[in-house]
């Protein structure tokens, strides 16, 4: 297949689990940049003001910005994205959580008898 018939579009997903660690600095972080938001309608505003206060997750929301994440990157421009940010019950050794298995893929018959990922890295 050569260059032109290969889509120039690219998904990237991104997956992360997040600890609030001060939750309090998170909240306020959330309300300075949506009060420093110029753009944003005052009703809106309000609304936001209120969903950061109640919900760490909604302060990640107005904090976390995909932009970000690519803006430096050369040679790309954004063309979509979406993203939601909501609160977990997490256990890092669940296998559920094992970001080594491709989405869900784990075989429990394979034998554990290394602690090395398949790429010989250890965890």
């Amino acid at each position: 297949m050569t260059s032109s018939e290969t889509s120039r579009y690219v998904r990237l997903r991104v997956e992360l689990v997040l600890e609030i660690a001060e939750a309090e600095a998170l909240t306020g972080a959330a309300l300075e940049r949506i009060a420093a938001d110029e753009f944003m309608p005052d009703e809106e505003r309000a609304h936001a003001r209120s969903a950061v206060r109640e919900d760490e997750a909604e302060a990640i929301a107005y904090l976390v910005d995909p932009f970000d994440l690519v803006s430096e990157v050369p040679g790309v421009d954004l063309a979509q994205a979406s993203w939601s940010s909501e609160q977990i019950e997490y256990d890092p050794d669940a296998k559920e959580w094992d970001l080594d298995e491709e989405d869900g893929d784990y075989d429990e018959d394979e034998s554990d008898e290394s602690d090395e990922s398949p790429d010989g890295v250890r965890p």
